[in-house]
């Protein structure tokens, strides 16, 4: 084991070597080719060394009261696994500071702050690390001070970054979950023409979650107006709990 992983004073480097322990070459392999790291593909070029999720969730656990400082230089490195790691960390670390008993709001704040210098620095970029950390270090922050109309979730969503854009649309998972649609269908008009397809899954996805969790009346409204122009994908997701017969009504009008 390296250093002491319960104290405060474990640091980014530490952390690193014990991802870079668990590494599995045939992971890596695995790994550039699921997350598409080839030339042209949405995560060109990013690093693995072959650890997967469950293995990296269970290193994490041993490092949680890192400094933000340490967990912030951990998002600067190359290797993906190393940046979800540090993003865990930064869930974990907001997940205490929300709690009734040791709530900081100070805290929470410095994280979300920190959360977004790395996401305008492209450092949250893949699917994935977006997915495990924006519910949390965006989507809660507004959430619980009541902002879901802030022009945070407007700027992302416009923004020319695939993963900016993702960021706007699974923060407000964080709502839907609480019973508040009003964010995601505020935001999933203006991407509708969006061109990735990693667009079309998650505002699909967030879709699907408002029948799902808020009510299917919403969802079913939404459709009725906008179904025409929704990507395939993009419907597909959002009609996934629908009947049969409902969801090929839906693809019908397209």
């Amino acid at each position: 084991m390296v250093g002491d992983p319960l104290t405060s004073g474990s640091t980014a480097a530490e952390l690193a070597a014990a991802i870079d322990a668990a590494g599995d070459p045939d992971d890596a392999a695995f790994l550039r080719r699921f997350f598409k790291t080839g030339p042209g593909q949405y995560g060109e070029g990013d690093v693995f060394v072959g650890v997967r999720v469950p293995a990296t969730r269970a290193i994490v656990k041993r490092f949680e009261r890192m400094p933000l400082t340490e967990a912030a230089a951990l998002l600067e490195s190359p290797v993906h696994e190393h940046r979800l790691a540090a993003l865990l960390v930064m869930v974990r670390q907001f997940e205490v500071a929300r709690r009734p008993r040791s709530r900081d709001d100070a805290a929470r704040l410095a994280l979300h702050e920190a959360y977004l210098t790395a996401v305008h620095a492209g450092r949250v970029n893949n699917w994935d690390l977006v997915d495990s950390s924006a519910e949390w270090l965006v989507g809660e922050v507004l959430r619980e001070a009541g902002r879901g109309d802030d022009p945070l979730l407007d700027r992302l969503a416009a923004s020319a970054s695939l993963w900016e854009r993702r960021v706007a649309v699974i923060a407000t998972f964080s709502f839907i979950k609480a019973g508040d649609a009003r964010p995601t269908l505020r935001l999933a008009p203006r991407l509708l023409g969006d061109r990735e397809d990693l667009m079309h899954k998650a505002v699909g996805w967030m879709l699907r979650e408002v029948g799902k969790r808020v009510d299917r009346d919403l969802l079913v409204g939404f459709l009725d107006e906008y179904a025409p122009r929704m990507p395939r994908t993009m419907l597909s997701y959002a009609t996934e709990h629908l009947t049969p017969d409902e969801r090929a009504a839906y693809r019908a009008r397209r």
